[in-house]
């Protein structure tokens, strides 16, 4: 779940007259607001640094961008203090953050601060964003979309989300990135008839970091505590920060997930280490366990958006090597988790029971991912690929026959893979064209995913297809007025479906084009 682009405030019926407003309110604000586009403008102020060094795109990470989040968002170096308590430690961790990359001699040399940073003025790490989008369907939404539903069939605009930010530095070694997210109710009916959700917590993490050297080692090491399964994680290949980064939430992607890929994002919380050896060798270790019924409710998260709960705590695990040499990085990395799962009873809440049954599915994910980026004078190349196979173990759905959605397999498979490349060109005035190609295939299922109305044969999860993105950013490098206050990055994406579900049939009726100004202040 990437809920930080969440649901809908209310939708305009729109043809050329939607996409004019947008070109006008993207032009508008780009103009007269000046932004400078970094992922979060709270990040711009602590360190003094602009878009183009810590990111490709947004919220893509540079190897500059990986080692500020790795350090617990603490780094300063602008003209704002870090944080209330700030003192020299903040400023000599800046000097063990440029010591430990030998390649930030390739970043524009930054003016040093004219002032100690005690005597610096302090202003809260705070950020807010809104995303407003464009959505057409190659054909209409049909019976997704209800006669009670504010929307339209086709050509919707929808300011989707609003989201409000701590994002920077609590004390010397403690920092966070924590979103809380407007989310109106989406279209068609909800799970859960009484679920009036709208604000809610989103991804969170909270770090404590540090620097130590022992013998010929030289490490950062931390501790993370969040809510989402890789939202902890420095490159974008994981599921939670992975491409596309907005997506329509009128009609968003229609393939099967992984557990891995969002189920239980902002159902858990989780605590763990980590350690960055040598700026190599990337370790985690962190376990999660489901929140209460009541706690997702009071922080705004449907219970009943989750396939359940989980037993016990369920361990996810992480290692990467990273490389680099010249302008060149190299990662090679593997990550996993397994989730017992606990299945509601009642997920309609209908009988009003926040039960579940005794049994557990078990769903045991492992990924392989790597991601190579080159630093041209003026331009990225950022290739990235991630693989997940999902073992599950249906013990609990099986057994009791979970309606028409249940397995009719005892065990089943399920795999993804994404294959992506981008380049950004320009430092100010940045564009970005990235290209994904998505494919997730498994077991046949007739209880999960139907059955063919011809053959009757059982379907399988098979999908794949292309999600094509044009992005400009209009400020990568250069601070213009306002700086650093307002960003902004303005997007065209087109997924293409050629099969779904095991079919190709009526597959491309899905295709989805989503053009939208994603602004943060």
């Amino acid at each position: 779940m990437r809920a930080y682009w969440g649901n809908c405030i209310n939708p305009v019926r729109a043809g050329v007259v939607a996409l004019t407003e947008i070109f006008v309110l993207s032009a508008s604000l780009t103009i007269g607001f000046a932004p400078s586009a970094q992922a979060l403008p709270s990040f711009a102020r602590q360190t003094g640094q602009p878009c183009g060094t810590c990111h490709t795109d947004f919220p893509a990470l540079t190897p500059y961008g990986r080692r500020f989040k790795l350090l617990g968002y603490t780094t300063g170096g602008g003209e704002f203090r870090t944080n209330p308590f700030s003192s020299q430690i903040a400023r000599d961790a800046r000097a063990e953050y440029d010591k430990m990359m030998g390649y930030v001699k390739s970043l524009p040399p930054q003016a040093p601060s004219s002032k100690p940073e005690e005597d610096k003025d302090w202003v809260p790490p705070v950020s807010m964003m809104a995303i407003v989008g464009y959505t057409h369907t190659q054909a209409d939404l049909g019976t997704l979309i209800g006669p009670s539903d504010p929307y339209s069939q086709n050509n919707n605009v929808v300011l989707s989300p609003f989201s409000a930010f701590w994002g920077g530095a609590i004390t010397d070694h403690v920092g966070a990135f924590a979103q809380v997210t407007y989310n109106a109710i989406g279209p068609g009916p909800s799970a859960d008839p009484f679920d009036r959700h709208t604000w809610t917590w989103d991804n969170t993490d909270v770090r404590y970091a540090n620097t130590a050297h022992i013998g010929p080692l030289d490490m950062i090491y931390g501790i993370t505590a969040n809510n989402n399964p890789t939202v902890q994680d420095v490159w974008n290949t994981t599921p939670a920060w992975s491409f596309p980064y907005a997506v329509s939430n009128i009609f968003g992607p229609q393939y099967p997930g992984t557990v891995m890929e969002g189920a239980f994002a902002a159902h858990v919380g989780g605590v763990g280490a980590y350690t960055f050896i040598n700026d190599l060798l990337y370790l985690e270790l962190t376990g999660y366990k489901t929140l209460g019924f009541s706690a997702q409710n009071d922080l705004g998260t449907d219970p009943f958006g989750a396939p359940g709960q989980l037993g016990g705590i369920s361990p996810y695990w992480r290692v990467a090597l990273e490389p680099h040499w010249g302008r060149h990085t190299l990662m090679v990395g593997a990550f996993g988790g397994q989730f017992d799962v606990h299945p509601w009873v009642d997920s309609s809440f209908q009988t009003w029971s926040t039960a579940v049954f005794p049994q557990t599915d078990r769903f045991t994910d492992v990924g392989f991912d790597t991601q190579y980026q080159y630093q041209g004078d003026n331009w990225w190349l950022t290739l990235r690929g991630s693989y997940i196979r999902e073992y599950q173990q249906l013990d609990a759905t099986f057994a009791n026959g979970l309606g028409p959605n249940g397995p009719t397999n005892a065990n089943d498979t399920l795999n993804s893979l994404k294959l992506q490349g981008s380049i950004a060109y320009g430092a100010d005035n940045r564009v970005v064209f990235t290209g994904q190609y998505f494919s997730n295939w498994g077991t046949a299922d007739a209880g999960l995913y139907g059955t063919d109305p011809n053959t009757g044969i059982a379907l399988t999860p098979n999908t794949n297809g292309w999600t094509a993105e044009i992005a400009y950013i209009p400020f990568g490098a250069g601070k213009m007025i306002g700086w650093p206050w307002f960003n902004a990055r303005i997007g065209l994406q087109y997924t293409y479906y050629n099969k779904l579900n095991g079919t190709t049939v009526n597959a491309s009726d899905n295709n989805t084009l989503f053009l939208h100004a994603w602004f943060a202040m």
